[in-house]
């Protein structure tokens, strides 16, 4: 069966933000809420193709929804800038009222050594991998608990686990695993805080998988196919969270392909 969208599917009436939707992993998670009838926002930096050098804008996210017969807003937002994000919660709120659904998957990633790493691209990383995503928590936090019912995700990375071979040597990811493993901790942390409030806060994990990013920075090619996760993997994992009452899945940090084995998923096809 074609993929399509199901407005009266699983979140029917809930409305969602997700981060970095313009290509990769958040256009792929955008369409499998729209697809289970989640309004949703999608949100990055970039609006039209001159914006940035990887293909893919969330104005063609939007389309693709709304063509599927979905509801899709777009908000262009930086969020390294307080007051972008601001915006993107006032935005939000004014397309669809309380949000009840924040996936925080944007991010922005460089690969240098400590002993060279440029103070501005770290603080440019830790301002968009964890302070914006601790801030929209707490911004979208009231209207989850109007709602009495939220979800909060957080894309993490394998990056997180710490290395056990020192030995062996490093490829420039100290501050990247270090900003995953900061919201990792973030994420059990807030789940225990706001679990009495039916709020949900979970960290997924997808391991390698083949996005415009990965690709730009050589982190997937021939020799590492085996070791993918299929995008639509983690767009079904996510969905599943977001259909699960709050309380039965939270607090959580889970790998993709144990997570699919667990619940007994499978990856379907997307809109697009």
């Amino acid at each position: 069966m074609a993929a399509s969208i199901d407005k009266n599917g699983a979140l029917q009436g809930r409305s969602a933000v997700v981060t970095g939707a313009s290509r990769g992993i958040g256009e792929a998670i955008a369409y499998r809420l729209a697809m289970e009838g989640a309004n949703v926002v999608v949100t990055a930096r970039t609006v039209n193709e001159s914006d940035h050098p990887l293909p893919g804008t969330i104005t063609q996210t939007v389309e693709t929804i709304r063509r599927a017969g979905g509801d899709a807003h777009a908000v262009q937002c930086n969020l390294a800038l307080p007051e972008d994000r601001e915006r993107l919660v006032d935005e939000s709120r004014a397309a669809y009222g309380g949000i009840d659904i924040l996936v925080n998957n944007a991010a922005v990633t460089y690969f240098f050594p400590i002993k060279e790493f440029p103070d501005k691209r770290a603080r440019l990383m830790f301002e968009v991998q964890m302070i914006a995503p601790l801030d929209l928590s707490q911004r979208f936090l009231p209207d989850m608990v109007e709602k009495g019912k939220g979800h909060i995700i957080y894309i993490s990375s394998h990056a997180a686990i710490h290395p056990q071979n020192p030995q062996a040597g490093g490829g420039g990811g100290t501050v990247y695993g270090m900003c995953k493993a900061a919201m990792e901790r973030f994420s059990t942390g807030f789940a225990a805080e706001v679990y009495s409030s039916n709020v949900a806060v979970n960290a997924i994990s997808p391991g390698l998988v083949a996005t415009p990013g990965t690709q730009l920075h050589g982190l997937v090619n021939e020799n590492t196919k085996s070791r993918e996760s299929p995008i639509e993997g983690i767009a079904e994992a996510t969905c599943f969270i977001t259909r699960s009452e709050p309380r039965d899945i939270t607090g959580r940090i889970d790998h993709i392909p144990e997570f699919m084995q667990e619940f007994s998923l499978e990856p379907v096809e997307l809109i697009g």
